[in-house]
């Protein structure tokens, strides 16, 4: 009976996208919702953002990574999946912490909508104004 391999879990957030990511041992696999991440984030930024914890602690090729996400834009999913992954890089070794929050990419970005007030149409746009 062969080893079980361990899995190590991280929860990523940005605007209103959630991602839930693991990280394993493997090729270097990176599949998004069942799909290939070049394949489901055509656009290079994106991409350059998702692999960024694992291009700069220098274990790209090395780890198989599942992300699956819901909810948002595709630059909302691809903020949460870089902040899952480093949270799962980090999971399955601490000593990483140093180098990731160095690059940045430990910290949630906090920005949100903004709620729609009553008594206007949106959150900052007013009714248009009748002197007369």
């Amino acid at each position: 009976m062969s080893e079980a391999i361990k899995k190590f879990y991280g929860t990523g957030r940005r605007k209103e996208a959630v991602a839930r990511v693991w990280v394993m041992p493997g090729s270097g696999r990176f599949i998004v919702d069942g799909k290939d991440v070049k394949e489901r984030f055509p656009r290079a930024t994106h991409l350059k953002e998702i692999l960024g914890p694992l291009k700069d602690t220098a274990l790209e090729g090395q780890l198989d990574v599942r992300a699956v996400t819901c909810g948002g834009g595709v630059s909302g999913q691809a903020g949460a999946i870089r902040l899952g992954v480093a949270r799962a890089l980090l999971e399955m070794n601490e000593e990483l912490r140093k180098r990731l929050r160095q690059y940045g990419h430990l910290t949630r970005d906090p920005r949100m909508k903004e709620r729609k007030k009553y008594g206007q149409p949106g959150a900052r746009k007013r009714f248009q104004f009748s002197k007369r």
